[in-house]
């Protein structure tokens, strides 16, 4: 049964620049919400998703850079421990910003503490393109684009570009 999913927030719509909100429980709510963005995720295709990019103001994220698919980790309200001294450079996109990419540099490895699927919480190791699809949906959740990582004039180029492409 394929879930369908309501449409991306485009950027620059302010709920993209808004934190989301932490989630007190898991619900048969909270389940679907997840369900619909792994379905959101699949269809990009991607690695990963944060609820915001849907317009729905919870800390939930998906996460699933496994080759094989199918791996999906669901998160509640996840934060990093701990990140690894040692970088890791990947080309990050978002269907937020449809037709640009920039490359990255983020912790190669983090450990993040979260609410799973049963409500308990966990912590777990991320590595490689896990840990830059992790950090990425925390930054959404927080209200940040991977593109606030650049310097002013690499991101003002990265929107100008987006912007010409949507045109």
């Amino acid at each position: 049964m394929k879930t369908s999913h309501r449409p991306f927030v485009m950027w620059p719509d302010k709920r993209l620049r808004t934190p989301a909100a932490p989630v007190a429980a898991i619900t048969d709510d909270t389940r679907a919400i997840w369900d619909e963005m792994i379905a959101a995720m699949e269809a990009m295709p991607g690695v990963g998703l944060a609820a915001v990019q849907l317009g729905i103001m919870q800390a939930l994220a998906v996460v699933d850079a496994s080759d094989a698919r199918g791996q999906t980790v669901r998160m509640a309200n996840p934060e990093v421990l701990h990140a690894s001294v040692q970088m890791r450079e990947h080309d990050e996109a978002s269907p937020n910003l449809p037709g640009v990419w920039a490359t990255i540099s983020r912790p190669r490895a983090v450990t993040v503490r979260y609410l799973n699927e049963q409500g308990e919480r966990e912590d777990r190791d991320f590595v490689g393109l896990w840990a830059t699809s992790v950090q990425h949906q925390i930054d959404h959740l927080r209200g940040a684009m991977y593109f606030d990582r650049l310097s002013k004039l690499k991101r003002d180029r990265l929107i100008a570009k987006a912007r010409k492409l949507k045109r």
